[in-house]
Formats: structure tokens, C-alpha cells, sequence
């Protein structure tokens, strides 16, 4: 099964990647030009660049275009053009980490965090998503949920300052004093003078 979704990946890519040398210079044209108006804050500029290109079913420029839309704050066009490259590309995670951007910018906060599980489902053992989902999660004081997703990037990164911080407030908070007071010391040999784990030490008192 792996195999077999690995090869439809393939197909994807050489399928909507294949192009005449003609359309290959006439596209990297259109993508060197965009960083220069890039810079020059000329997100409109860039955008119509690819307008032309008959380009829809094209990855990197549906991803482009998600991050210049972005940029000129066109952040519905923004979300558009990135779900276009994820359905692309199915397995790929950048399209959703484009739009876990232009989430944040509006502060949807609901649809961010079913776009986290978008990104989970496709990388489980995502960090940055299972730390920031385990945020979400403290922060509605959903502290069974956090523990799970902040478990799973501690996991991955047992010595991560925010990972040990956060994990051990959420054992706080369940009760796991034991667990807490573990991690807090565990942060204050990352950090000695950390205000936050001494004050979390000092709750366990």
C-alpha cells in the first residue's frame, strides 16, 4: 500500500510537471521575475505573472501564488491556491503549512486546528503541528488533549525547552505532580534561571 501511494505521488508529479522546454523557460521566467517584484512589495505585479501561464494543475505555482496572494493579504485566493496544490499532491505538506499562515493572519482559530489534523494525518509525528495543536488545546484548557499532542513532540525532541515548559504545566494542571515536577527540573538544566518552571516547582511545594 505505501509502495502503491508513493507511485501515484510519482505519476502526480511527472503529470503535472511535464512541460515543453518552451513552457519550462517561459516558467522559470515567471518565477525569477516574482522575486524581484516580491521584493519590491509588487505582490499584484508577481500574481499576474502566472496568470497567463494555463498553469492550474501546476504545484509550484499554485503553491506560489498561495504565498503572493498571501503577501498582497488576498488571503481567500491565498487558501485557494493552496488547497489547488494540495490536491495536487495529496501527501504534501507545504500547501497545508501555507494555509496554517493565512489562518493565523485572520486568527480562525477553529479552522486552524482542523487544518493541524490535515497536516497530522499526512505527518503524524509532525512536531512543530503536535506542539502547536497541544497549545490550542492548553489553551481551552483541554489538558487531556494537549498531553497527547505535547507527549508526541517531546517525544521526538525530549530536550526542546517549550516541549518539556508546556508538557509539564498540562501534568500540572491534570494533576500528574510527579510527572510536572520531573519536567520542571528537566527545563531548569535547559534553562537554570527559568521564572516559569521555578514558579511551577513551587506550586508542587
Amino acid at each position: 500500500m505505501e509502495i502503491l501511494k508513493k507511485s501515484i505521488v510519482l505519476v502526480l508529479l511527472i503529470s503535472t510537471q511535464f512541460l515543453s522546454a518552451q513552457d519550462q523557460k517561459t516558467l522559470q521566467e515567471a518565477f525569477s521575475k516574482s522575486y524581484t517584484l516580491e521584493a519590491g512589495l509588487k505582490y499584484n505585479e508577481a500574481i499576474e505573472l502566472f496568470k497567463g501561464l494555463n498553469a492550474y494543475n501546476n504545484y509550484p505555482v499554485q503553491l506560489r501564488l498561495g504565498w503572493l496572494y498571501y503577501l498582497g493579504k488576498r488571503y481567500d485566493e491565498s487558501i485557494a491556491a493552496y488547497k489547488k496544490a494540495a490536491s495536487i499532491m495529496p501527501a504534501s505538506i507545504e500547501p497545508l503549512n501555507g494555509i496554517t499562515t493565512v489562518l493565523v493572519a485572520q486568527s480562525k482559530w477553529t479552522e486552524l486546528e482542523a487544518n493541524y489534523l490535515a497536516i497530522l494525518k499526512n505527518d503524524p509525528k509532525n512536531s512543530q503541528t503536535n506542539f502547536r495543536l497541544g497549545q490550542i488545546y492548553y489553551n481551552k484548557k483541554e489538558y487531556t488533549k494537549a498531553e497527547k499532542y505535547f507527549n508526541t513532540a517531546l517525544n521526538l525532541y525530549p530536550f526542546d525547552y517549550d516541549s518539556m515548559l508546556m508538557s509539564a504545566w498540562t501534568y500540572y494542571f491534570l494533576g500528574k505532580n510527579g510527572e510536572a515536577k520531573e519536567l520542571f527540573n528537566q527545563v531548569l538544566l535547559y534553562k537554570p534561571a527559568d521564572a516559569s518552571a521555578k514558579d511551577g516547582l513551587a506550586h508542587l511545594k
